[in-house]
């Protein structure tokens, strides 16, 4: 039996970044009832937040990495 494995896009990136941030957003909003401006970031949600964004300039993925393979 063959398994079919494809390496991600950038889109699948994408994609899986935005849920990333939408479930941090909700966890956020559930945490301070409001979803905008509820108070400071917890350690966790700053270090999630630097984690899902790379720094504007930086190529996604590094120099030397590929995306990873689905399957």
């Amino acid at each position: 039996m063959k398994f079919l494995r494809r390496t991600e896009k950038q889109s699948d990136d994408h994609a899986r970044t935005g849920r990333l941030l939408d479930g941090l957003e909700t966890a956020y909003a559930v945490r301070t009832g409001d979803p905008v401006d509820g108070g400071p970031l917890t350690d966790f949600e700053e270090v999630v937040l630097e984690g899902a964004m790379p720094l504007p300039g930086d190529p996604y993925p590094p120099a030397g990495h590929t995306y990873p393979r689905k399957g």
